[in-house]
C-alpha cells in the first residue's frame, strides 16, 4: 500500500485506492508562500468519556487551571505530548541516520536543523528540478555533499519501483522525516527505516485531514490551528500521533499570515522537536481518535465560487480560506473576479461610492476609497482589498472602475540605476528568459511562490531595507510595472497605505483643523465597540467640540494584540536602530510642520493659552522627539571580564532589549507634551505603545496619530484609546501582554496601577504622581526675580503643572514686600480666550477641576488662612478661575499640605536666618517632585539644594525643565524618570550573555 504526505499542495491516496496520482499543484510552502485553499463541512464530535490515556483531545481546554499527565502545554501555542499511551521503547544513539523526504523552504530549515542537531542525514529525496531550478531542500543537501535524488515517480501501476527502492536502503536510513511531500511514498520506503517515518500535518488531527488543511482550517471559521506531527501508515493522515501544537486563529488571519506566523517557524521547531523525542526514546504513538475526524480534499478554481446565500463572515472565511490559491471568485461585470485580502473590520467604513453589480449577492459590493464592500445575507460588511481581474492583472479593489493609468513616472537617473539592478535580480531568478523586458511577466516566466520571497529579499537588499509585501509582486507581475511600483513606494508616494480618516474640521485662528475623532488601532481610525462616543468639551465656553469614540475593554485587547503583532512580528523590529531613528526625526519634523495647527487643539480642547502651547506644549514636544531620536542608535551594552572557566575562557557582554509592548496614560495639563515625553524614550528603546490620554483632552493625541501615519511609523507600533481610566488604564494596567506601564497622574490612582502591574505579570512601571513641591524664597535673593519666578512657579499654564510651587516660604523681612509685589502682578493678568495673543491666564481645563478649586479656596478661608486676592470663579462662560493669593498659612492646614494644581499661590513665613527649620517644613511632606530655592548666596544655594528631598531642585529659577535633564520625583511624587538618558532605562531592559571559548 502506498502513503502520501498530505501538506498543502499534496495528493491523497484513500485506503485501498490504486491507480496513478493526479498531477500534484506546484504551489509549494514557505515562509511567505500559501498553502491551497478549502472548507470544512463537519465539525469535530464529542471525545469518549474513556478517552484519557487512549488517544488526545483535537484541543486542551481553553484555560486549563494545570496539564497533568500525559499532557503537557507549552505557554504559546500548547505542546501536546503523551508520555504513556502505546509509548514505544527505543534504544537509538542520540545521534541517527535519517533520511528527509520532501521539498520547499520548510523542508529545507528542518533538514538544516537536523543536522545542526548532530543528526547525519543520509539522503535527501526531493522533487525534479522544474523549469531549471532546483528546489531548495536539494540545493541546500548538495551544497553539504549529501547525497540528492531527484525521482520523478516512486511507484508504477501501484507498486514500488525497484530501481527506487533498492537506492534508498542502500542508505541505511533509521528514520524517514517528511516535512512537506507532494509525492507518493510507497509503503516498502515508509516502513523500511527501524524507526518507521514521521510526518508533519497543518492541522490538529484528527481534523481536517486532506490536503488543504490550514485553507479548511481558515474556511470554517475554526478558532484554533495547530500542527500534527504523526507516524506515517498506509492511511490518509491517520497515523498514531507524536505530537501536536496549538495556536490563536486570528479573525483576519490568512493561510499567508497562520503559515509565517506560526505552523512555518513552530513546525520547524516540532519536528526537530519530534526527532529528539525519537532518539531518546521517550516518542509517543497515540492511536488517533475517529470521532471528530474530518476529510477536505484539494480545493480547485471550479469549487472557490463564492456563495453569496450566507452571513459575512461565512464569506470573509471562505475568501480569507481560498486566498492565495486557487482564490475565491464570483460573476460581475461580465467578468470573473477573485478576491483577496479580506477583513470584517469594517469599523468606521461608509458605504458610499460606485456600486459593482454582483448576481446572486444580497446587494451590490460598493467601490470605495478603502476598497470593496460587500455584504452577507445579514446585511454585516466586509471589506476587499484586492481583485484579480480574469486576465489575471491584480488591481487595487478601490481602483476597479478607473482605466488603465497613464501616468507612467520619469525616472531619474538614480532610479534608472536601481531599475537595472532589479532587473538582474528578475534575470537570476527567471533562468528561462533571455531577455527581462518591460513587458515580461514575473508569473508567466515560471516564477513561483517561493521566488515571490526572493525577489523581495533581493529588493530589501538592493533598495537599503525596502520592505515589499508579497502582495506587491502580485499587485505588479510585469516588470515595468513593478518598477512603477517600487519607485512609487521609494518617493513615498504609496497612496494605498493612505488611511482612511472621518476628520471633524472646525474653522479656528485663522486656521481649518481637522481633527481625527476615533480611536486609533494598528494603523487604522476604528470607531469603538458598539459605536459608543462622548463628548470632548471647550473649556473657553463650554460647548461641545465633537464627539470621541469612547475605548472599551474589548478595543484595548485588540490594541495591545496589534502593538504585540508589530513588535514581534513587524518591520519596527526588523529596521536597524539608525533607520528608526530616522522615523521619528521625520515625525518631529511632521510635528513641527503642523505645529500652529497642534497648538490650537491644544488650546481647544486643553484651554492652553496659545502661545505657550505654541513654546511648551508643541514645542517642547519636538524637541523631545529630536532628542530621543538621536538616542536611538546609541543604546548599547558593555564587555565585562569576568574569571574564567579554566582551561577554558569566557566573555560576558550585556545588551539593551526594548521590553515589548507599553501603556502610558497621560494627563489632562499638557495632553500632548506628556505624550511626548513618555513615548519618544519608549519608541526609540524599540518597543511599541498603547496610549491612553486623558478623557477630557484626547485631540491632540489623536492628531499625533495621523502623523505617526505620514511619517511612516510602520502599523501597529502606536495605538490610540480614549476612555476612562477605570476601563481603559486598568485593562492596561491588568493585561498580561503588556509589559511595562507608565503613569502620569495622581499619587492615589498610581498606587492602583503599582498594584495591578504587580498582581497582573509583575509588569515594569514609572510613576509620576502628585506634588506639593516648596520653593523657598531667602532674604538675600534678587526680589525682582524672585517675584517673577514665583509667580511663573504657581500660575504657569493656569497652575496645571505638576511641578507647580505648591507651597512658598518667604523670609520674614522680605515677606510682605514679596506679597505685595505679586499681588500687584496678578491685577496685570489678563483673563480671556487662550486664542487671544494677549492672553496670559486662560480657562481651568475642565468643569469638575473648577469646582474643585472653588472648594480648595472655602476650605483654606475656613482654616484661617487669609485669602489676599481671587478665590472664585470668573463670571463670563467657561471654566475661569481668578489666580489667588493666601497667606498666614500654618503647617497644619489642608492647604498647606495638599496640592490644588491651580492658579492658586500658598504663601508661609520663617524667621530670618532659620535655615534648617525652613528646610524640615519644607521637607515635611510625602511628596518630593520638585523645589526651588532663590538666594545669592551660593553656599547657601547648595547645602538648601542637597537637604531638599525632591527629584527636581531649581535654583534662582523655575519650571527650568530640557529634554536632556532626567525628570522625576521622590517619595510618593513617584519613581523612575521621563526625558533624558535615564528615561531610556525606563523602556529597555538588561541582557546577560556568557560565552565559553
Amino acid at each position: 500500500m502506498s502513503f502520501c504526505i498530505s501538506f498543502q499542495s499534496c495528493l491523497h491516496e484513500c485506503r485501498g485506492t490504486q491507480g496513478e496520482p493526479r498531477a500534484a499543484l506546484d504551489t509549494q510552502p514557505g515562509p511567505a508562500s500559501p498553502l491551497p485553499p478549502s472548507a470544512c463541512l463537519h465539525r469535530p464530535a464529542p471525545l469518549p468519556s474513556d478517552w484519557r490515556g487512549r488517544v488526545p483531545p483535537p484541543r486542551l481546554p481553553a484555560a486549563p487551571t494545570r496539564v497533568r499527565h500525559p499532557w503537557t502545554a507549552a505557554r504559546r501555542g500548547r505542546i501536546l505530548l503523551s508520555c504513556c499511551a502505546r509509548e514505544v521503547p527505543l534504544t537509538c544513539s542520540a545521534a541517527m541516520k535519517i533520511a528527509v523526504i520532501g521539498q520547499s523552504l520548510f523542508g529545507q530549515e528542518v533538514y538544516c536543523h537536523l543536522r545542526k542537531e548532530g543528526h547525519e542525514v543520509v539522503g535527501v529525496f526531493t522533487v525534479p528540478d522544474k523549469d531549471g531550478k532546483a528546489d531548495p531542500l536539494g540545493l541546500e543537501a548538495e551544497k553539504d555533499g549529501v547525497p540528492v535524488f531527484k525521482f520523478p515517480r516512486w511507484r508504477a501501476r501501484g507498486q514500488a519501483l525497484p530501481d527506487v527502492v533498492s537506492k534508498y536502503q542502500a542508505l541505511g536510513a533509521e528514520l524517514n522525516v517528511l516535512p512537506f511531500c507532494s509525492q507518493f511514498i510507497p509503503m516498502e520506503i515508509i516502513n523500511a527505516p527501524r524507526h518507521g517515518s514521521i510526518i508533519y500535518h497543518p492541522s490538529l488531527l484528527p481534523r481536517h485531514r486532506g490536503a488543504s488543511a490550514i485553507n479548511w482550517t481558515l474556511i470554517h471559521g475554526d478558532k484554533k490551528g495547530g500542527f500534527t506531527i504523526f507516524w506515517a501508515d498506509d492511511g490518509l493522515d491517520t497515523g498514531d500521533l507524536l505530537l501536536q501544537k496549538e495556536c490563536e486563529v486570528l479573525p483576519d488571519d490568512t493561510v499567508s499570515t497562520l503559515y509565517n506566523r506560526f505552523l512555518f517557524p513552530e513546525g520547524i521547531k516540532g519536528m526537530v522537536q519530534a526527532v529528539r523525542l525519537i532518539s531518546e526514546g521517550k516518542a509517543p504513538r497515540l492511536p488517533q481518535p475517529e470521532e471528530g475526524a474530518t476529510y477536505e480534499g484539494i480545493q480547485k478554481k471550479e469549487t472557490a465560487r463564492i456563495n453569496w446565500a450566507q452571513p459575512a463572515e461565512a464569506i470573509h472565511n471562505w475568501i480569507r480560506g481560498n486566498d492565495k490559491v486557487p482564490g475565491a471568485w464570483t460573476e460581475a461585470c461580465g467578468q470573473k473576479l477573485t478576491f483577496f485580502n479580506s477583513t470584517l473590520n469594517t469599523s468606521g467604513l461608509v458605504p458610499e461610492g460606485e456600486a459593482l453589480p454582483i448576481p446572486e449577492a444580497h446587494r451590490p459590493g460598493v467601490v470605495t476609497k478603502a476598497g470593496l464592500i460587500l455584504f452577507g445575507n445579514d446585511d454585516r460588511m466586509l471589506l476587499v482589498k484586492n481583485i484579480q481581474l480574469e486576465d489575471g492583472k491584480m488591481v487595487p479593489a478601490s481602483h476597479f472602475f478607473r482605466g488603465a493609468d497613464s501616468s507612467a513616472l520619469e525616472l531619474t537617473e538614480a532610479e534608472l540605476a536601481t531599475a537595472e539592478a532589479v532587473r538582474s535580480a528578475w534575470q537570476r531568478i527567471l533562468p528561462n528568459v533571455l531577455e527581462v523586458e518591460d513587458s515580461t511577466d514575473f508569473f508567466k516566466s515560471g516564477a513561483a511562490s517561493v521566488d515571490v520571497v526572493r525577489l523581495v529579499e533581493e529588493v530589501k537588499e538592493l533598495c537599503d531595507g525596502l520592505e515589499l509585501e508579497n502582495e506587491d509582486v502580485y499587485m505588479a507581475t510585469t516588470f515595468g510595472d513593478f518598477i512603477q511600483l517600487l519607485v512609487r513606494k521609494l518617493r513615498g508616494e504609496d497612496e494605498e497605505n493612505e488611511c482612511i480618516i472621518d476628520y471633524v474640521e472646525r474653522a479656528v485662528n485663522k486656521l481649518t483643523l481637522r481633527m481625527p475623532h476615533q480611536l486609533f488601532i494598528g494603523g487604522m481610525f476604528v470607531d469603538a465597540e458598539g459605536a459608543k462616543t462622548y463628548d470632548t468639551i471647550n473649556p473657553t465656553d463650554g460647548s461641545v467640540i465633537c464627539q470621541v469614540s469612547l475605548a472599551q475593554v474589548s478595543d484595548v485587547d485588540k490594541a495591545v494584540a496589534a502593538a504585540k503583532d508589530a513588535f514581534e512580528n513587524g518591520l519596527w523590529g526588523k529596521i536597524s536602530a539608525r533607520d528608526r531613528g530616522r522615523l521619528l526625526y521625520r515625525l518631529a519634523d511632521l510635528m513641527e510642520q503642523h505645529q500652529e495647527e497642534l497648538a490650537t487643539i491644544e488650546a481647544l480642547d486643553a484651554g492652553a493659552v496659545y502661545t505657550l502651547a505654541l513654546k511648551t506644549h508643541v514645542g517642547m514636544s519636538i524637541q523631545t522627539f529630536r532628542y530621543f531620536a538621536g538616542w536611538c542608535d546609541k543604546i548599547q551594552g558593555s564587555t565585562i571580564p569576568i574569571n574564567h572557566a579554566r582551561p577554558n575562557r569566557n566573555l560576558t557582554l550585556t545588551r539593551k532589549e526594548p521590553v515589548g509592548v507599553c501603556g502610558i496614560v497621560i494627563p489632562w495639563n499638557y495632553p500632548l507634551m506628556m505624550l511626548s515625553w513618555k513615548t519618544a524614550a519608549c519608541l526609540a528603546a524599540g518597543n511599541t505603545v498603547v496610549i491612553k490620554p486623558a478623557q477630557v483632552t484626547p485631540l491632540t493625541a489623536l492628531k499625533f496619530a495621523e502623523l505617526t501615519l505620514k511619517a511612516g511609523i510602520p502599523k501597529g507600533v502606536v495605538n490610540i484609546l480614549p476612555g476612562s481610566g477605570s476601563l481603559v488604564g486598568q485593562r492596561l494596567s491588568d493585561h498580561p501582554d503588556v509589559r511595562k506601564i507608565g503613569f502620569t497622574g495622581s499619587t492615589e490612582v498610581g498606587k492602583h496601577i503599582m498594584k495591578s502591574c504587580a498582581l497582573s505579570n509583575v509588569k515594569k512601571v514609572s510613576l509620576e504622581l502628585g506634588g506639593k513641591s516648596p520653593l523657598i524664597i531667602f532674604a538675600d535673593c534678587d526680589l525682582s526675580k524672585a517675584v517673577q519666578m514665583g509667580m511663573s512657579s504657581v500660575f504657569f499654564n493656569k497652575g496645571e503643572n505638576c511641578i507647580a510651587a505648591g507651597r512658598l516660604f518667604v523670609e520674614d523681612s522680605i515677606h510682605d514686600e514679596f506679597v505685595r509685589k505679586v499681588v500687584e502682578e496678578v491685577g496685570k493678568m489678563k483673563i480671556g480666550n487662550p486664542l487671544d495673543r494677549g492672553t496670559n491666564h486662560g480657562p481651568q481645563n475642565h468643569q469638575a477641576h473648577l469646582r474643585k478649586l472653588v472648594e480648595y479656596c472655602q476650605r483654606g478661608v475656613e482654616e484661617g488662612a487669609t485669602l489676599v486676592c481671587g478665590g472664585k470663579q470668573v463670571p463670563r462662560p467657561g471654566f475661569f478661575f481668578e489666580p489667588t493669593v493666601f497667606t498666614d498659612v500654618e503647617d497644619h492646614m489642608f492647604v498647606a499640605k495638599e496640592e490644588s494644581f491651580g492658579p492658586i499661590m500658598i504663601i508661609s513665613r520663617f524667621a530670618d536666618g532659620d535655615t534648617d527649620a525652613v528646610l524640615s517644613r519644607a521637607n515635611a511632606t510625602e511628596f518630593g517632585l520638585a523645589s526651588g530655592v532663590f538666594t545669592r548666596d551660593i553656599s547657601k544655594a547648595l547645602y538648601v539644594s542637597d537637604k531638599l528631598q525632591a527629584g527636581t531642585v531649581f535654583v534662582n529659577t523655575y519650571n527650568k525643565t530640557d529634554v536632556a535633564a532626567p525628570f522625576g520625583g521622590f517619595k510618593q511624587s513617584g519613581f523612575g524618570k521621563d526625558l533624558g538618558e535615564a528615561a531610556l532605562n525606563e523602556y529597555l531592559r538588561v541582557k546577560t550573555v556568557t560565552f565559553e571559548y
